[in-house]
């Protein structure tokens, strides 16, 4: 079973189609970039294996389900995915606003910690230097990079969205 599919996805706003019969499948493993210029929908994409949008045809599943079926904060909170500037928390450092859904979870500091350096460390920020920082201290690469939010000790997946590209990675 595919982790994320895509069945026959369509998607507009106000008659406009930002997204128009998608189909793909993402598997264990895998590694799906999605590259365009602004506008074109990666973003949008990605919101919609989230449930913070759902398709105006076709269907989402996650691990098999329809994004549409799941409860939309459990859904979120066992995935990982990075966010640009804008949905960082500013008066929070690195280490909080990675660590926050694992805090809202009920993990203990120690654990947090853990999972904060280990994320950092997995895309190449070495915890040591950015894990105290503020995201007004960081470039906009490096902000977009790290801030992966999930509650599950071994995030099956985590969703990137900049202007440049979209990534899954399980």
């Amino acid at each position: 079973m595919a982790l994320v599919e895509f069945r026959g996805v369509s998607y507009e706003i106000a008659g406009k189609p930002i997204l128009s019969d998608v189909s793909i499948q993402v598997e264990a493993g895998e590694t799906l970039v999605l590259l365009g210029r602004s506008g074109s929908g990666k973003t949008t994409a990605l919101k919609m294996i989230n449930g913070m949008l759902f398709p105006t045809t076709g269907q989402v599943l996650v691990d098999g389900k329809p994004t549409t079926a799941w409860d939309p904060i459990r859904l979120r909170r066992r995935m990982g995915y990075v966010i640009q500037e804008v949905g960082l928390f500013p008066h929070f450092t690195v280490r909080d606003n990675i660590g926050l859904v694992p805090k809202l979870e009920g993990w203990s500091g120690v654990d947090i910690d853990r999972r904060v350096d280990l994320l950092l460390e997995r895309i190449g920020m070495p915890a040591a230097e950015f894990r105290s920082r503020y995201p007004r201290q960081l470039s906009g690469a490096s902000v977009s990079g790290w801030a992966w939010r999930g509650r599950s000790r071994r995030i099956r997946r985590c969703c990137c969205s900049t202007n440049r590209s979209a990534r899954w990675t399980p």
